[in-house]
């Protein structure tokens, strides 16, 4: 019966959103892959938003239900079937009444099996579409034959573009760069490489008069187009990360958090560990990992690798590890097969055990990279070295009333 509702549901939705469309025509900008979409997503806001009025996905609406609900402007129903009906029937009135409708919609669009792209690209017509990086083994490819399969799936978003529309690439993920072959549209290309039509260089982190890490610093060059790069970078002059992206948190006992909580996958788990080797602190490096979901065959593999990685980013004397789950026993793996310390090696079943552990281990300088998949919660023990409680449920990712009732 739920399975039928929801069929029902996702259909009523997806059609108002077609209507809705058809009458206010605004331009629609359609950001996919494996890594960055929320962050690109909020950026593209961030500058948009000085200039125009403009709508974004919010939080995981980059379903099949969650995009509607993104073009109607209505939030999750989660379980209540009222709230759901309230939806549908702001929809039909949307349709039927005028509104001040955004002129710019930036959605975040995401698949979880095959044909959902396919399904996207049947109704859904973009301005833009944004590629970021999708990388070896991407999360949710457990449910595709192969990693080559949920880039071909994720590439499919490229025939939502309208004629005159835009493609933009990552170039420095040569799968999405390989991209440029399936389309005619005008394409521009973003990234470290040489070669790329915006081209960032020369980054560094930035660190305050304290001493504590405050972001990081990098050139861009666009082909001599200095006046809208800088239009860009002042839009972006007081944009902040969402909860749970490389956010920097004061912890108790005087660390330093960085949260990356949101999710996690292979490729964005090694950047956030390479970030974590080159923060300069004076006290002890320690990276809480959670199980990384959805990888399916890779998942051993790739668990290790991790380890490995982690072993080469955390100083040999002063570097902690602590894996939390049944599948980041394999990160335990790679790391001592990499040749790490196994007294500087700790295992937790869970986000909420070692929470409870991390209050009492941690001390003044620490700086503590803490990450896993959305699945493992993490943000748990996030909230447990929090030094700021009164804002937590500000600052940690997944804290309405709907997820903290998720054991």
């Amino acid at each position: 019966m739920r399975i039928i509702f929801k069929k029902i549901l996702a259909n009523t939705l997806r059609e108002e959103s077609q209507l809705v469309l058809w009458k206010y025509r605004p331009k629609i900008i359609a950001i996919t892959g494996s890594v960055g979409k929320t962050s690109t997503k909020d950026a593209s806001y961030a500058i948009i938003s000085k200039i125009s009025h403009v709508r974004k996905s919010e939080k995981s609406f980059n379903s099949e239900i969650g995009l509607p609900l993104t073009i109607l402007g209505c939030p999750n129903g989660w379980n209540n079937p009222l709230l759901w009906l309230k939806n549908i029937a702001k929809g039909f009135w949307l349709f039927l009444y005028s509104h001040k409708y955004p002129k710019w919609l930036v959605l975040e669009v995401g698949v979880g099996k095959a044909g959902d792209m396919r399904k996207t690209a049947s109704w859904l017509k973009t301005d833009v579409v944004i590629m970021t990086a999708i990388g070896e083994t991407p999360v949710h490819v457990e449910f595709f034959d192969s990693a080559k399969h949920l880039a071909e799936e994720k590439s499919e978003l490229i025939l939502t573009l309208k004629k005159d529309g835009l493609l933009i690439l990552n170039s420095d993920d040569d799968v999405v760069l390989g991209m440029k072959n399936k389309s005619k549209h005008k394409i521009i290309t973003y990234g470290f490489k040489a070669g790329a039509d915006v081209v960032g260089s020369a980054d560094s982190i930035f660190y305050n008069d304290a001493g504590v890490p405050a972001g990081l610093i990098f050139r861009v060059d666009a082909g001599g187009d200095s006046l809208n790069m800088l239009a860009a970078v002042e839009s972006l002059k007081n944009y902040e990360f969402a909860p749970g992206r490389m956010c920097l948190l004061k912890g108790i006992n005087e660390t330093l958090i960085i949260d990356d909580t949101y999710n996690s996958s292979p490729f964005a788990c090694e950047s956030a560990l390479q970030t974590l080797g080159e923060v300069k602190n004076i006290g002890r490096k320690i990276a809480v990992l959670g199980d990384m979901l959805e990888l399916g065959k890779h998942t051993i593999e790739a668990h290790k690798n991790i380890g490995k990685i982690a072993k080469e980013n955390l100083s040999e004397n002063a570097g902690i590890l602590l894996v939390v789950g049944p599948r980041a026993k394999a990160i335990k793996e790679g790391a001592l097969e990499a040749g790490m310390n196994k007294e500087n090696i700790f295992e937790f079943s869970n986000s909420f055990e070692v929470g409870e552990y991390l209050k009492t281990f941690i001390k003044k300088d620490d700086l503590i990279l803490i990450k896993g998949s959305q699945g493992m919660r993490m943000e748990r023990a996030v909230g447990e070295i929090l030094l700021d409680q009164k804002n937590k449920n500000k600052l940690l990712v997944r804290q309405d009333v709907e997820w903290l009732a998720k054991k």
